[in-house]
């Protein structure tokens, strides 16, 4: 049983560590493609692709948890069509909590959500729980049966074990939550060594477990916001936990590696593996890296447009389910003009429509308003790029499950 901030250390990998495993240069390259990422989008373009990135982080997420609600199940409950039955639907409504957590952090004023002061953590994890109903937070203990009401936004009040780790005693965990997070705090850091401190906290947090249950949710909500506050804008473009999830086993196995003690002399000079703590870290990067590049990817303008122009013929082929009828070939230039600028005026849209007719072009532009390919704010307002679910199969292949 532990109730010290050094029973953490080290917080960091060492400066010789850092610089012989690669993590620097790591954390750099992260750095610069996030950022290069991020230079690409047009700030209109970047929201609506944040908004169905939301829907895709809770998948992953809570996929990691063993909730499997794919991302159509998910939607389906943001309209409020709920499944009947009674396990699903509560499965819904987690991953709508882990959104609405999402959405309100992106309201937040960044000095509102300081992701280094223990409150923030303590909301995030109450913002989640809060919304959902009183039976699921109630928490069976796997051992005794007995079951304990999970208070949100509280840290537990008793010792728990979470496989072979004992965490810190609860009467411990106020102080050590305020010290550890400081120990991770940008201004205290020099260049990339923010982010890897943000890939350490990650583990030393889920370390400490300060709550009864959804530590992992909350802790990897947690990070995307210390990503963000590491200088990493992009963050919610691309979904670190999409990487997690793909790779979820060894993910749990580093971190309960990172939980053991130091192995002799060579290991560092704390209380924790230095050596399990860098694998951590790395493997955190490498799943970053595959992420940004992955989105990178997809938004390549010469692959995206292509991609547009086989929907466009998807529809034509009659293999795009749910939707009415075929698209005109111009509607696959209009849709990547409005990826490019952010927004399209009416004129330029019924320019782009091209078709032999003022009539027969506006009729296409009300097609694409009318099935969620474009929105508009109001009827005279421009037109924005927008990405409905019967289009995504196509847009971003691979990034989740599709309805079958």
């Amino acid at each position: 049983m532990t109730n010290s901030i050094l029973d953490l250390t080290p917080f960091l990998p060492s400066d010789a560590q850092l610089g012989q495993g690669g993590l620097a240069d790591k954390a750099l390259a992260l750095n610069r493609q996030a950022a290069a990422l991020a230079g690409q989008l047009h700030p209109l373009t970047a929201k609506p692709l944040r908004t169905h990135m939301a829907v895709i982080n809770s998948y992953y997420s809570n996929l990691i948890e063993g909730n499997r609600t794919p991302p159509h199940q998910i939607r389906e409950a943001q309209r409020g069509d709920f499944s009947a039955d009674p396990a699903t639907r509560d499965l819904q409504q987690e991953s709508l909590a882990h959104i609405q957590v999402q959405a309100r952090l992106a309201e937040l004023r960044p000095e509102q959500k300081d992701p280094f002061r223990a409150d923030t953590l303590k909301w995030i994890h109450y913002a989640f729980y809060a919304v959902l109903p009183e039976h699921q937070r109630l928490i069976r203990d796997p051992q005794t049966g007995e079951e304990e009401r999970l208070e949100p936004g509280h840290y537990r009040r008793h010792q728990v074990s979470v496989g072979r780790h004992i965490p810190p005693p609860a009467e411990a965990l106020p102080v050590m939550m305020d010290s550890v997070l400081e120990q991770y705090r940008p201004e205290r850091l020099p260049g990339t060594r923010k982010i890897i401190a943000v890939m350490a906290a990650h583990h030393r947090l889920l370390w400490i477990h300060p709550f009864l249950d959804g530590n992992g949710r909350a802790v990897r909500l947690w990070t995307d916001e210390a990503l963000k506050a590491a200088g990493l804008d992009s963050v919610g473009v691309w979904c670190l936990s999409r990487g997690l999830a793909r790779t979820a086993d060894r993910y749990k196995a580093l971190l309960s590696s990172a939980d053991q003690p130091r192995r002799g002399d060579r290991d560092g000079r704390g209380s924790l593996s230095e050596t399990a703590l860098v694998a951590f870290c790395d493997f955190m990067l490498d799943q970053a890296l595959d992420q940004v590049g992955y989105i990178t990817g997809l938004l390549d303008l010469g692959s995206l447009r292509r991609r547009f122009q086989s929907y466009v013929q998807a529809r034509n082929d009659g293999r795009v389910p749910g939707c009415p009828g075929p698209l005109k070939p111009a509607a696959a230039r209009v849709l990547f003009a409005a990826f490019l600028s952010g927004e399209l005026d009416r004129a330029e849209a019924l320019e782009l429509a091209g078709q032999n007719s003022q009539r027969n072009s506006r009729r296409l532009i009300s097609q694409l308003r009318d099935e969620g390919l474009l929105s508009e704010t109001t009827n005279r307002s421009p037109l924005r790029w927008a990405i409905p679910e019967h289009a995504e199969p196509w847009y971003f292949p691979e990034l989740a499950p599709h309805r079958g």
